[in-house]
This record gives C-alpha cells, structure tokens and sequence, in this order.
C-alpha cells in the first residue's frame, strides 16, 4: 500500500488508488466525503525533487492549471473543484474521468480508426475553441491529454503549463515549455505562441492517433525539434476522410493552417465520414512522396546470434547488439536529419538554434551546428555518399524498401547488400567495414532492453580494446521501451577494420513482447555521417 494511500486532504478528500503517474505528477482516485462523490486528485511529486526556485516554479504552474481550467466552462474540458495544500504542496481536486487516454488506446489498439479519430478531434478543438475564448492557451495537446470516457465523451485535461492572458509569464528565458514531439515550429523557433499552435498540436495528436506513431519523433529530442522545423511528415496510410484536415493543422507556417471555426466544420464532416470540403485549400500544391514509419509485425532471427560468432565485424567478437537512443546532448543532436534548402526553413531552424543553446548549452549547440550548415564538408559529403537530396519522412528520397527474407523490412541507400552467416543477419556497402545488423528474439530473457544491454557490455568491456560506453540509456522507440547504446573501441589488425571504430543499437520490445535490436558499426572518423544514415534506417524499419 503507497503511504499517501487513505490520507485526508483538507479534512473532505480521502484518497484510494493512484490511477495515473506524468513526469511532473501522480493522480489519485479519491472521495469527496462532504459531498460523497467520486474525484480524481493530482498530486504535484515532481516539488519534492527539486531546488527550491525551481520548486516555487512548479507550484505556480498548479496554480496556473487550476486557474486555467476555471475560466473555461466547456463539456470537454476536466473541471477542476478545488486547490487545496498540504506537505507544502498544492494539490489539485478535479473531476474524474471513468476510462484512459488517446495514448493508451493507441498504445492498445496500435491505431484509431479514422473517423473516431475525427470525433476525437472535434471535441479536443471544441475545447481549445473555449480555452482561447477564455484566453487560455494549452501548450501542450497529446494524446496523453486528451481523455476517452467510458460514456463516450471526450474530455482535455492538463493545463499546467498553460498560458493564461493577463498573466505574468512563470517560464524563464529561454525555455521551451511543453512535449517535444507536439510542439509547433513556432514554438521552437521561439516565436511568441497564439491559438494556431494549440491547433498545430492537436494535427500532430491526430497524426499519433490513426498512425500509431507521432509524425516527427526521432531518436533524440534536438533531432524532433530539426524535423519539426524542417521536414514534412509522412504521408499517413491510415487517416482516410482525416488526411487533409491533418495535412492543413501541420501547415509549418502558422498564417498558413486553418481557423479553429474553420478546423472544426473539417473535422465534423470527417466525423461523418465524408471529405472535409474545406480542407483541400490547405493542402501544399507540392504533393510530398509517400513514406511511413512502421507498425508491428512478427519475424524470425535469434538475437543471441548477434552476440556469438561475429569475428571478423570491425573487432565485435562479442558482438555489441544493435541500440537505440542517444542520452548525450552531442551525440543526440547528430541524429537531425538534412535540413531543407529551403530559405524560409533554414531561417526557422536558425532560430530554433538560439532555443536549443538556452536549453542544452554550447555542447548541444556543437552537435546541432553541424546538420543546420555548420561544421566540416567532409561530415557532409559522406552523408550525402548514400542519399543526398530531399527526405520524406527523415529518409532520403533515393534509398529503397528492402524486404528481409526474415519477414521485416527497411529502408537502405541503393548498393547495399545482405551477408547472412547462420542466423546472423547484416547489410554492408563495403564487405563490412560499414554495416547494420538485425536482432530479434521472440522470448527475450530480460526483463528490460535496458538491462539486457547492460549484460552484454559486460564481455566487451574485457574483450574490446579501448572500450570506452558513449552513453547507455533506457528511451522509448516507436511508443515501446527501449534502450540506446552508443560506445567506441579500438579495432585490430585481424579485423575487417583496424582502428578506431564506434557502434550503436537501439533494442525495443515491441507490443506483442518480441525484443528487436538494430546494431550499426563503422570507422569512428566519419561517425556524425554513420550516425545520421542509422537514424534515417530507424524511421524507414518495419518489423513485418
């Protein structure tokens, strides 16, 4: 039993069972026992872990919440009943809402049909119509804000972060407030937010929403921001009647995307299953090649082979297994893709830059500078060695779709072909000096992607010379739990590639519990291109 469990607030709020946990919060299922009703109460945690200024910040953002939320009277938006301290902390009484999030039934369903999704949508733009009729902004629209009741009512909750007009700003300068994959271009950039971001933030949901995967999520946050910035989405395969209202709220150009009056007229049609009439005016004239990230399926290599039998590779004779994430700033901003040649593009992402120094300092800057026009053409002129030219989607528009006879798929520059020894499956440009390899094991034996690649950097420790880890961090991928793995070593004489090298994996369990890892090596001289090209093969990966 959790130890706040039972606890009395302000003598009337007797709380039962958490029944949600945010970075910032825990939510309680509790009971009104003055007027004997059901309530849920948000519990502010993240205050008991931080210094005391940016304490008093995270206590004027409840504030903010439950002020934010009084001044809209809509159906879909949460009541908040009260704001009540205790333990020095504010604690927010709000109604309670029998059912889950957009998050977790996309998280369940793997996607939502297109049409209830249009529904969905209706009602958040209802409520955000309300809020900014009340001159509130949200800030942060996501699926995980967005709530799904048992009645079938749809309800925006969170306004912790809200911007509230009339209010003196509680966000310091230079910060970037709210979820990074949601976030508008103006946003990051650093651009004063109005109602046309909230409505950016709900096409972005959306796009989560019939997808199953957010439109710009890469494997770092710097490198979300540049797609945000710089990249169109791909093409969804699942919106139906609901592309083009998508299509016309993911404008990068906020004059460019629809009124909410506007945005709502689109979404009730497609609500009804017919074509947003409306929406076809939004639309780029330039139509963007079709590309997606991909949705599970089932495959077949055994990982342990990733770890045994590799002699040979580069000097992983114990194999390293293929990672995923960068928890280092330097490294994590390499993961960007190639920013548009586009004027207007370039200009935003040069803003977004003075945006990213406030938030992660000069070695951030370091790594950021080099996919925003900075740094040596060398870098440069390798990456562009297997695709130069426009992405979709973060993958160069010259790579192809290579079906594994193992049942998965992926995206790779043209030239590159597949070595197998065993079970052991990989792709190469150059008879391995460069190469990716494909892990997957149907009965993993750990119980995180995390801990599983902390035992196998245990051998190579002893057996790499030079072993040195990058970074090794549990991350999400593709909304999963997974892990990122980055390390360097030098390679012997006897191995395909003398020297130093560097490797990196990103290992996931997927869904349906099957554990995926691709693994990439190559020369540590020319890394921030390696790197770049083992992003783009993470966006184009389908497991079946």
């Amino acid at each position: 039993m959790n130890q706040s469990q039972g606890l009395l607030l302000a003598g009337r709020y007797r709380l039962g069972e958490p029944i949600g946990r945010g970075g910032m919060g825990r939510v309680w299922r509790a009971q009104d026992e003055v007027l004997h009703r059901a309530v849920a109460v948000k519990e502010l945690t993240a205050a008991q872990f931080v210094q005391e200024a940016d304490r008093a910040i995270l206590f004027a953002r409840t504030q903010t919440e439950a002020r934010a939320a009084a001044r809209i009277n809509h159906p879909a938006v949460v009541t908040v009943h009260d704001v009540v301290e205790y333990d020095d902390r504010p604690w927010i009484v709000m109604e309670l809402v029998e059912g889950c999030s957009l998050a977790d039934a996309v998280k369940e369903r793997g996607r939502v049909e297109s049409v209830e999704a249009a529904r969905i949508g209706l009602w958040t733009l209802r409520a955000l119509r309300a809020a900014h009729a009340a001159g509130v902004l949200h800030r942060d629209v996501k699926p995980g804000n967005v709530l799904l009741s048992e009645d079938r009512r749809i309800l925006l909750t969170d306004f912790g972060i809200a911007a509230i007009e009339g209010d003196s700003t509680i966000t310091r300068t230079g910060e970037v407030v709210g979820s990074v994959d949601y976030l508008a271009p103006e946003r990051v950039s650093g651009a004063t937010p109005g109602p046309a971001s909230d409505l950016w933030a709900l096409g972005a949901t959306l796009y989560t929403a019939v997808e199953g995967n957010s439109p710009f999520r890469r494997t770092s946050p710097i490198g979300t921001m540049q797609a945000v910035v710089t990249e169109e989405p791909a093409r969804p395969e699942h919106a139906g009647v609901l592309a083009p209202v998508i299509s016309a709220l993911l404008r990068k150009d906020p004059a460019a995307r629809p009124t909410a009056e506007e945005a709502e007229l689109m979404l009730a049609e497609a609500a009804e299953g017919r074509r947003p009439s409306g929406a076809q005016a939004y639309v780029p004239t330039q139509a963007h090649a079709q590309g997606r990230h991909p949705v599970a399926g089932p495959v077949g290599v055994d990982s342990a082979t990733v770890v045994e039998g590799v002699a040979g590779r580069g000097g992983e004779d114990s194999g390293g297994r293929p990672a995923a994430r960068s928890g280092a700033v330097a490294h994590a901003s390499s993961s960007a893709p190639a920013p548009s040649p586009s004027g207007s593009r370039r200009w935003l992402a040069v803003a977004a830059l003075a945006v990213v120094a406030a938030l992660l300092g000069g070695a951030g800057v370091f790594g950021f500078l080099h996919f925003t026009g900075g740094g040596d053409g060398q870098e440069r002129s390798r990456a562009a060695e297997d695709g130069p030219g426009r992405t979709v989607g973060g993958i160069p528009e010259s790579w192809q779709r290579v079906k594994d006879p193992n049942g998965f798929s992926l995206m790779l520059p043209k030239g590159w072909k597949r070595e197998v020894d065993g079970n052991q499956v990989d792709y190469t440009p150059d008879g391995g000096r460069r190469f990716l390899r494909i892990a997957v094991d149907k009965q993993p034996q750990y119980e995180s992607a995390y801990l599983h690649q902390l035992s196998l950097e245990k051998p190579l420790r002893v057996k790499l010379h030079d072993y040195r880890r990058l970074h090794l961090n549990s991350n999400t991928f593709r909304d999963q739990p997974g892990a990122l793995w980055e390390f360097s070593w030098t390679a012997g004489s006897n191995d395909t590639t003398a020297g130093p090298r560097r490797a990196i994996e990103q290992t996931y369990l997927s869904r349906d519990g099957v554990e995926y890892a691709l693994y990439m090596s190559a020369p540590a001289d020319n890394w921030a291109a390696t790197r770049q090209q083992f992003d783009a093969m993470l966006r184009g990966w389908r497991e079946g």
